[in-house]
């Protein structure tokens, strides 16, 4: 490690600290006035404001909500290196359970994700950046993104409004709380890090009937059964061992009565999925297992699969260069692996633009093996100190990229 970046891993660490608890304040106030994608309008003025006094450009508005900002750093302008750091903005609909005297005071939302946590982590992250920006070779997009927790997602329409267009990042960082990592860890994973998710949809129409007589109507509850059945063997049949699949299905509705037969039954899902080649194949198979059943039992079935977010892939090179970095920066110790998981982010959708990395940040506590304090848990509760954590991981990413100015963290 060359004695500038000593340096310059001094200088971040000492302004993290010492803006962690003025950070850990915007991180409350976010926290009690959580918003519901699409509708994150105090969370994207206090942002916006807490931006403009830093002096960073906000750029025109791509979307009704989220803020978009630029630093502009001190690199060569004819050989301008542009790095991009993202974090999501919005809540989910659940009812708070924690005990804080700065929890949620909007009935039935919450940030039970950690979205304030990252919004937290990457103003805190401006301010770092803005102390040190004589020394980047290059601009640092900062992107406020709503609508995580929405198909199709914020990053989506982002990218659909021309912010990708218009700025050409040579890489982009994010972090996610993960309450079963320790606090003050980071964990990095090199390619598939989270699945693709897709919502599932089934009808079954049947004819209903009497219940005394089951042989005079087309039962669609007992088609419905074998269905669910069935599509397990996507899994265990289709796909490879080695290959992580996962078919849910998650809700079922149909009849009202002991002594009916109803006319129809709903269903509905999930399809996730590692590997975009089999997720084709599996959709495909769904369908026909679905309908092939159906019609083997007398009944018709109709399905409707609503692609939600892709696999999200962290670029090797670009994750194998950012572990050495961060090791440069925390130590060996507290940079650890982490395995793949099932659940999905619409980061995934910025990685299909350009080379990046997703990092697990560690929120864990001495309650971080309790089954409430998971993730979209109304008790989730993440450590704080992890702030100071993900402040240090993000700054030092974006100073270290741009430090070659030609987007390379070698």
């Amino acid at each position: 490690m060359s004695e500038n970046s000593r340096a310059v891993i001094h200088t971040i660490k000492e302004r993290a600290g010492e803006l962690y608890s003025e950070i850990v304040e915007i991180r409350r106030e976010i926290h009690r006035h959580p918003e519901l994608s699409f509708q994150e309008f105090q969370t994207s003025a206090l942002i916006r404001e807490y931006l403009l006094k830093l002096g960073l450009k906000i750029e025109h508005d791509y979307l009704d909500t989220g803020v978009v900002a630029l630093l502009e750093g001190n690199g060569n302008r004819n050989r301008k290196s542009l790095v991009a750091l993202r974090s999501d903005i919005d809540a989910l609909p659940l009812q708070e359970e924690n005990s804080h005297d700065f929890c949620s005071v909007e009935k039935g939302i919450m940030h039970a994700c950690g979205h304030d946590i990252h919004s937290a982590v990457l103003l805190g992250t401006a301010a770092v950046l803005s102390d040190i920006k004589e020394h980047l070779s290059g601009d640092v997009l900062f992107i406020f993104q709503p609508a995580e927790e929405k198909a199709p997602g914020g990053a989506k329409l982002l990218i659909d409004a021309g912010l990708f267009r218009d700025y050409n990042p040579s890489a982009i960082f994010a972090l996610h709380c993960f309450p079963h990592i320790q606090a003050g860890k980071v964990s990095l994973h090199e390619g598939g890090v989270m699945a693709a998710a897709d919502e599932l949809y089934i009808t079954v129409y049947g004819e209903g009937g009497h219940a005394s007589a089951p042989h005079k109507a087309a039962d669609p509850v007992l088609a419905a059964a074998h269905i669910i059945t069935a599509v397990q063997h996507l899994v265990s049949r289709t796909a490879s061992p080695y290959e992580p699949v996962v078919v849910s299905i998650c809700s079922i509705h149909g009849g009202n009565a002991t002594n009916v037969i109803p006319g129809t039954v709903t269903m509905s899902g999930t399809l996730r999925t590692m590997n975009e080649d089999l997720r084709t194949q599996i959709q495909t198979g769904l369908r026909e297992t679905v309908e092939s059943v159906a019609k083997a039992l007398g009944v018709r079935a109709e399905v409707e699969i609503v692609n939600g977010y892709p696999v999200l892939v962290n670029d090797p090179e670009t994750t194998r260069a950012l572990r050495k970095a961060l090791i440069d920066y925390f130590g060996v110790d507290d940079i650890v692996e982490c395995e793949p998981s099932m659940t999905a982010e619409d980061f995934a959708n910025y990685l299909h633009h350009c080379p990046g990395v997703f990092m697990k940040l560690g929120t864990g506590g001495n309650n971080q093996d309790k089954e409430d304090a998971f993730l979209h848990s109304s008790m989730f509760d993440p450590d704080e100190s992890s702030i100071l954590t993900g402040m240090g991981a993000m700054s030092y990413a974006a100073w270290k990229w741009l430090d070659k100015s030609v987007g390379s963290l070698q």
